[in-house]
C-alpha cells in the first residue's frame, strides 16, 4: 500500500497535469474559432469552382488530346496515398484516424494487385506508416516550420504531386484528410484528386449551361482551371485538417481534465483513509501503552 507521502506526490502530480491540460483545452478552444472559421469560407469557392470544372466536362469527350490531370495516364497500377497529418500530438484519434484509413486503402489495393506509394505531409503519420510500409515512402513534405499551413503550401505540394505524376511515378492518387463536422465530429475522408474526377455537379449544371459559349475552347480553359482545381482541394484539406486537429485536441483535453479531477478525488479519498488509518493506529498504541503503566 502507497505512503501518505507517495499519495500526496501522485496528487501533487496530477494537479499539475490537470493545470496542463485545462490551458491546452484553452488554447485549442481559441484556435478552433479562427480554424473553422477558415474552414468554412473556403468551402464555398471549392465547390463554386467544382460546378465551374462540372459545367466544363460536360461539353467535352474525354481523349488521349485531353489534359492529362483529366483524362489520365491510361492504367491504375500505381497508386500513391497523400496522407495529410499534424504535427503535434495530443489531438486524441485525430491522426490515427486518418493513419487507420490510409492503411485500410493500402491494404484493398495490394489485395488487388496494385502497387501502393505514400506522400507524406506531418510528421505524427510517419512512424506508424514507416513501420508498416517501410520501403513504400515515397516522399515526406515537412510543415515543422510552418505555423498555419496554408495555400502556399498547398500549391507546393500540387506542383510536387504534378511533377511526380508527369514523370510517370503513379497513375493515381488518393487524399487522406479529416473533414470538420464539429468540435466533436472530425470525418476521415478519402478522396482522389489525380485524375481528377468528374465533379458531380456535371449532370446538374449540364443542362442550365448548355447555350454558354467558352472563349477559349473549353479543353484549353480546363488544362488551365485543373491545376488550380488541385491546389484548392490541397488547400481545403489543410483547412479541414487545421480545423479537425483543434476540434480533437479540445474535446481531447476536455476529457484528460475531468478525469485527472476524477483521479484527484480518489487520490484524496485514499490520502484521508490512510491518514485516519494511520492516526487511529497511534492513538490505540498510546491508549494501550497508557493501560500498561
Amino acid at each position: 500500500m502507497a505512503s501518505l507521502k507517495e499519495l500526496k506526490g501522485r496528487i501533487n502530480s496530477v494537479k499539475s497535469t490537470q493545470k496542463i491540460t485545462k490551458a491546452k483545452q484553452m488554447v485549442a478552444a481559441a484556435k478552433l474559432r479562427k480554424a473553422q472559421a477558415a474552414a468554412e469560407s473556403a468551402r464555398p469557392y471549392a465547390a463554386r469552382l467544382a460546378e465551374v470544372m462540372g459545367s466544363l466536362a460536360g461539353k467535352i469527350t474525354v481523349s488521349e488530346n485531353s489534359p492529362k490531370l483529366l483524362a489520365g495516364t491510361g492504367s491504375d497500377k500505381v497508386h500513391l496515398l497523400v496522407v495529410m497529418n499534424s504535427d503535434k500530438g495530443l489531438a486524441g484519434a485525430f491522426n490515427s484516424n486518418i493513419v487507420k484509413a490510409a492503411r485500410i486503402k493500402a491494404k484493398e489495393l495490394e489485395a488487388q494487385g496494385k502497387t501502393v506509394l505514400f506522400y507524406l505531409v506531418g510528421r505524427k503519420g510517419r512512424a506508424p506508416l514507416r513501420r508498416e510500409f517501410p520501403k513504400q515512402i515515397a516522399h515526406l513534405f515537412d510543415t515543422t516550420d510552418v505555423r498555419d499551413p496554408g495555400f502556399d503550401e498547398a500549391e507546393r505540394i500540387a506542383n510536387e504531386l504534378v511533377a511526380l505524376y508527369e514523370a510517370g511515378k503513379f497513375d493515381v492518387a488518393h487524399l487522406f484528410y479529416s473533414k470538420f463536422r464539429s468540435a466533436l465530429v472530425q470525418e476521415p475522408t478519402d478522396q482522389q484528386i489525380i485524375p481528377v474526377p468528374a465533379p458531380k455537379a456535371v449532370a446538374a449544371t449540364a443542362g442550365a449551361d448548355a447555350v454558354t459559349e467558352y472563349e477559349p475552347e473549353e479543353e484549353e480553359i480546363l488544362a488551365a482551371l485543373l491545376p488550380r482545381y488541385l491546389r484548392t482541394q490541397l488547400f481545403g484539406a489543410l483547412l479541414e485538417n487545421a480545423a479537425s486537429e483543434q476540434g480533437a485536441s479540445m474535446t481531447a483535453m476536455d476529457n484528460a481534465t475531468r478525469n485527472a479531477g476524477d483521479l484527484i478525488k480518489k487520490l484524496t479519498i485514499q490520502y484521508n483513509r490512510s491518514r485516519q488509518a494511520a492516526i487511529t493506529t497511534e492513538l490505540v498504541e498510546i491508549i494501550a501503552g497508557a493501560e500498561a503503566l
